[in-house]
């Protein structure tokens, strides 16, 4: 399928809230690209309208043709706020609203990486609740044009997400380890262009399906942020 000529007077917004960082990034796609990253801990959902509404001037709200979102897996608590402003957003400006998983962000951004090491995959794990684990396996799509999902995002024990990496051929992945506790703002920046890709194929998700990716219960996890 041939992509999409993106208006460059218009712009895609991202959000990442999934861990103890807050991250923004704005881009009309072709030579105004900008991001910012605060590490806002539990002040997060205090403090994120201010700085959305500062991070996108000069430019306006009228301006956005979409919004990225982080979906998770992380902090319970910071990944719902998020995921609600952007469909509030979405369903304020009626512009598509893309959910862009937090490993596949993480993925992405470490591609350079995979290359360099002759890998042609992307395995994730990031610590979950009880000694788990959040998975997930990914490969850059047929097109060239995003990610393919080998393992959708899942929560796993040690053991059985060593025995899933196991039958994987010994040299097709590079494995990337998310300390506990990490920031991921500076991620956004793969959550919009994931997203960016996505609108090139001419997706348009409604504001309405963007929904937190949680894996785990979060009244029994109460996972930190």
């Amino acid at each position: 399928m041939d992509s999409v000529q993106f208006n460059s007077n218009k712009y895609g917004l991202a959000l990442h809230t999934s861990s103890p960082e807050l991250g923004l990034a704005l881009s009309n796609f072709a030579l105004n690209s900008r991001s910012s990253t605060w590490d806002l801990g539990r002040d997060l959902s205090s403090h994120l309208h201010q700085h959305l509404a500062e991070f996108i001037q000069p430019q306006t709200w009228a301006d956005l043709a979409f919004i990225a979102v982080a979906i998770g897996p992380g902090s319970f608590t910071s990944t719902r706020i998020g995921v609600v402003t952007a469909r509030t957003l979405g369903q304020q400006l009626n512009i598509p609203v893309f959910a862009i998983s937090t490993l596949a962000a993480v993925g992405w951004s470490h591609l350079g990486l995979a290359k360099d090491n002759g890998k042609n995959a992307i395995a994730i794990q990031m610590p979950a609740q009880r000694g788990q684990l959040f998975a997930a396996i990914y490969q850059v799509s047929p097109s060239g044009s995003g990610l393919t999902q080998l393992l959708p995002d899942t929560v796993l024990t040690p053991t059985a997400w060593h025995q899933t990496l196991e039958t994987q051929p010994d040299t097709s992945y590079q494995l990337i380890d998310i300390p506990a506790g990490a920031g991921l703002g500076a991620s956004v920046s793969s959550v919009l262009e994931l997203a960016y890709l996505d609108w090139q194929e001419e997706k348009r998700p409604h504001w309405s399906e963007a929904l937190p990716f949680y894996g785990q219960h979060p009244v029994e996890d109460k996972p930190a942020g």
